[in-house]
């Protein structure tokens, strides 16, 4: 985001007090920078964007750019820099957030379009049973081979575009609004779970009465790894982090649908869901999705072995 456009507020280091969050893990290991464009004083979003590095392979200034062209300028960017825990990070985020809405974006995504913003806010004002919206993410026209065959073969890695507001589980952290006296009364995010926080989030959102939705028109880009070799050590290690929580947290473990306005179903058997997943692996070879199966095998294999030698304090 050009300086011009910015005022740096101030940079925090160390641990910042989360009152709010449930279930805490240890202090946070990054800072925070808050910047906000001249002139807002108290603004009515507080974008929140956790990156391990604050030039994370260029994804970060992208996306601060497309935020300055962005038609809705009252809002206040967090930057949470440099904590290994999405959610600690979030809720350092939230902490120290003044606006109503919270909004949280991965520092990989790529906005649709320069209105998105303000239309989300437009619409969440206008529907206050909304407690978390989302939006579509799409393959972008300049994907490579690659990225494009990983996003058409793994479901939830794309998500098309409703004409409606629509109850969708599809509502994820790379693109999501929340009111934040919502986000603080159900405690924030789990902060013990390296994995599994959308599920959570969206399961608490909706025990308070309000709808996890994705909005209608909007959309934006949010890729997997761009080379194979990401690819392997990704879904390795969301295997063994699905793992770890499986082990140490299985009260927190929520299932997945693959498609808006379909329901949550209740948490199954570790039976059913193993012959649940050795279907997925069948189904995968018949239909030749080579890359869906093998990142199915890639997360097996973690699975098992962080299943075998993962200890609590291992994460």
């Amino acid at each position: 985001m050009p300086e011009s456009r910015l005022q740096l507020i101030k940079t925090i280091s160390g641990n910042v007090s989360r009152p709010f969050v449930r279930f805490p893990k240890g202090d946070s290991e990054g800072h925070i920078e808050i910047q906000r464009p001249e002139g807002i004083a108290m603004p009515l979003v507080s974008i929140i964007i956790p990156t391990v590095g604050a030039a994370r392979n260029d994804f970060l200034p992208n996306l601060l750019t497309q935020i300055a062209r962005q038609t809705f300028r009252n809002f206040e960017t967090i930057i949470v820099i440099g904590d290994s825990r999405q959610g600690r990070a979030i809720n350092c985020g939230a902490a120290v957030a003044v606006g109503k809405y919270l909004m949280t974006f991965d520092d990989d995504t790529r906005l649709g379009s320069d209105d998105l913003i303000e239309k989300m806010v437009r619409i969440v004002t206008d529907h206050p049973e909304i407690g978390m919206a989302g939006v579509a993410n799409l393959v972008p026209d300049d994907a490579g081979w690659f990225v494009r065959r990983v996003m058409k073969e793994l479901p939830r890695r794309t998500s098309p575009i409703v004409s409606e507001i629509t109850e969708s589980d599809l509502a994820e952290h790379p693109c999501c609004m929340i009111p934040r006296e919502l986000f603080y009364k159900i405690g924030g995010e789990n902060e013990m779970i390296p994995r599994g926080l959308d599920p959570y989030l969206r399961q608490e959102i909706r025990r308070t009465g309000f709808t996890v939705v994705v909005l209608p028109g909007l959309f934006i880009h949010h890729l997997p790894p761009r080379t194979f070799k990401k690819f392997i050590r990704q879904f390795y290690r969301n295997g063994r982090m699905a793992a770890y929580v499986n082990k140490f947290y299985p009260q927190f473990v929520v299932e997945l649908p693959t498609q808006h306005g379909e329901k949550v179903r209740e948490k199954r058997p570790v039976p059913i869901r193993t012959i649940s997943y050795c279907w997925r692996l069948l189904k995968s070879i018949l239909t030749l999705k080579v890359f869906y199966l093998l990142s199915l095998v890639l997360y097996l294999a973690g699975y098992l072995v962080g299943f075998l030698f993962l200890r609590e304090n291992d994460v």
